[in-house]
């Protein structure tokens, strides 16, 4: 498990107007709307560089990124600098492209919930029995500190045999991490292959021998000649 403090940085504009028509404008000119919020504090409506936005995130965390977000007004004076993360956003379902972008204030003290990705480490011993490998969970929702966002969560699978399988109370975590699944879930397991059995039918076993007349039947009605 990896765990590394990744600071992105993203300029981005205070935004006085708001309104579909406000958005489709931004969006013409190769901006988006977005809001910044939590911290129990006034939400503040922002503009955003979108190709800006995807440079602030690291390759690793990417939408786990902590992000130093600097507000700027009309005049593009900066105002203030804030720590955030980026909470939500909004991909057009046929361009696939950003339409908008909620960020939410943290704190070095805020406990986040992220989900990373679960990397299974190892080779279990099932497999070169025939077993099939079955991972349950791609992804671990997980709540820790910013600074201990990890890039990913490894499980071990190097002792599984066939029929074993790895709980979430199984996997090593470092300090200040907490799996949000129950401790008796499973994440991965190692199960037998799948048998199927081939039914096979002699041919003419019972068709050919009804053709030829079964006992009792009666018989075929002679051709008289005339």
């Amino acid at each position: 498990m990896e765990t590394q403090t990744t600071i992105g940085k993203l300029t981005v504009k205070r935004r006085i107007t708001k309104g579909k028509g406000v958005a489709r404008k931004l969006r013409n000119n190769g901006l988006i709307p977005a809001v910044l919020y939590g911290d129990k504090k006034e939400s503040i409506a922002l503009t955003v560089k979108p190709n800006e936005l995807a440079a602030s995130l690291d390759p690793g965390k990417r939408h786990n990124t902590v992000i130093a977000l600097t507000l700027t007004d009309d005049g593009d004076v900066a105002t203030e600098t804030v720590d955030a993360m980026l909470k939500d956003y909004q991909i057009h379902p046929l361009r696939r492209t950003l339409l908008h972008a909620d960020f939410v204030r943290i704190t070095a003290e805020t406990r986040v919930h992220v989900s990373v990705p679960l990397v299974l480490e190892g080779v279990a011993p099932g497999l070169k029995e025939g077993g099939v490998l079955h991972q349950v969970f791609r992804e671990l929702n997980i709540e820790c500190k910013p600074a201990d966002i990890p890039d990913s969560v490894t499980a071990d699978i190097s002792a599984l045999n066939i029929g074993d399988a790895v709980h979430v109370s199984d996997i090593a975590l470092a300090d200040g991490l907490e799996i949000l699944i129950a401790a008796n879930q499973t994440v991965a397991q190692v199960v037998a292959p799948r048998i199927v059995e081939e039914t096979t039918t002699e041919e003419g076993e019972e068709g050919e021998e009804g053709a030829e007349g079964e006992e009792g039947a009666a018989p075929a009605e002679e051709k008289k000649e005339g």
